[in-house]
């Protein structure tokens, strides 16, 4: 688990596939196991007060977005305002979010041409690649993804890359586009044809 603060009344906590099953948890357990889950929240609430020295109270928004290939990312923001009820108490409100979206890092572009090979022979020609603080990422939606196997995908972009917890909108903000759409048909063009 990893936790990070963002300002002084938010942090942000990752989880990956692996923290969470090592927590006894699955990807389906979190969308129907209720009482599991608060428990979950409680327990990675008070771990990242405890290693960030931040005071829990009043209300907390908790943003979840489970992320295809990477976890989950969880976005805790503390709102002050109208703190009239017992100081020892927190409402938690809670929201899911599941990202249709697969984002992998890239330390180096040829591993983007070796990857965008192997997406071309499994059927897939779009994506989106950006450069951003010295690292490319490639991004697939459902869109680009249309009914192949996503643990293929995931598979053959793990063999090259890192899942991210970058966001698509924190790549469209401060990343540099180098392909809008269309990557894999457009490295393919690039750099396989002759």
């Amino acid at each position: 688990m990893r936790i990070e603060r963002v300002s002084d009344d938010q942090f942000t906590i990752f989880l990956t596939f692996d923290d969470l099953i090592e927590r006894g948890f699955t990807k389906e357990n979190l969308w129907h196991d209720a009482t599991s889950v608060q428990n979950l929240f409680s327990d990675m609430m008070y771990e990242a007060s405890s290693e960030l020295d931040f005071e829990l109270e009043g209300e907390l928004l908790v943003q979840v977005h489970l992320m295809q290939a990477q976890g989950m990312h969880v976005i805790v923001t503390q709102k002050f305002e109208n703190l009239d009820w017992d100081e020892d108490f927190i409402e938690m409100k809670v929201t899911l979010d599941e990202s249709k979206e697969l984002i992998f890092s890239f330390s180096d572009f040829e591993n983007i041409i070796q990857v965008a090979s192997y997406l071309s022979q499994i059927g897939i020609s779009g994506g989106q690649v950006y450069f951003m603080q010295g690292t490319y990422y490639m991004l697939l939606d459902d869109n680009d993804l249309e009914e192949k196997n996503k643990e293929d995908v995931i598979a053959i972009m793990s063999e090259y890359s890192s899942p991210s917890i970058i966001t698509s909108y924190r790549l469209l903000e401060y990343g540099k586009q180098i392909y809008v759409s269309d990557a894999v048909k457009n490295i393919m063009k690039s750099f396989y044809t002759k």
